[in-house]
């Protein structure tokens, strides 16, 4: 259990060491969550990422690279979509064509579907006493951060 510190105390806490750890902890919640249902974050993503009721409006296939660019805002270097999407074709979720472009198939948007349902009860416990202002500023104070030291917003 963390200490509890007063505002002043606080007030000295480096923010990127516990914007670190806080990182860190989220993703490694999240990812156990998902574990628990049988799927990994990265299959998620690929799923999400090839189908056009979701981030591929359009429709169409994508291959590896093209995806783990898609993704790169957002994966980890340990993600292994090539390995990800090779346990997606197994399960029937994923088809390859001829150029090696990865489609969704309708086992798979119904998988996506799915494990979208789960989302809202993670995102529940991770803000559990957790009002939506608190959230909000918290959100605002470190996109703040992020743009007082020249990156991305």
């Amino acid at each position: 259990m963390m200490q509890q510190l007063s505002d002043a105390e606080l007030a000295g806490q480096p923010a990127a060491y516990w914007s670190g750890v806080a990182y860190e902890s989220l993703i490694a919640f999240t990812r156990a969550r998902f574990a628990e249902h049988g799927f990994t974050q990265p299959q998620f993503w690929l799923l999400r990422n090839l189908s056009n009721n979701d981030l591929l409006p359009d429709g169409g296939g994508l291959t590896v690279l093209e995806l783990q660019q898609a993704m790169s805002s957002y994966r980890r270097a340990e993600d292994d979509l090539d390995a990800e999407a090779k346990t997606l074709l197994e399960r029937g979720w994923l088809t390859r064509d001829g150029e090696g472009r990865l489609w969704i198939t309708e086992a798979g948007e119904e998988a996506r579907v799915d494990i979208a349902r789960h989302a809202p009860a993670i995102r529940a416990q991770i803000h559990e006493g957790i009002d939506d202002a608190d959230y909000v500023t918290t959100l605002r104070v470190l996109r703040r951060m992020i743009r007082n030291t020249g990156g991305p917003t």
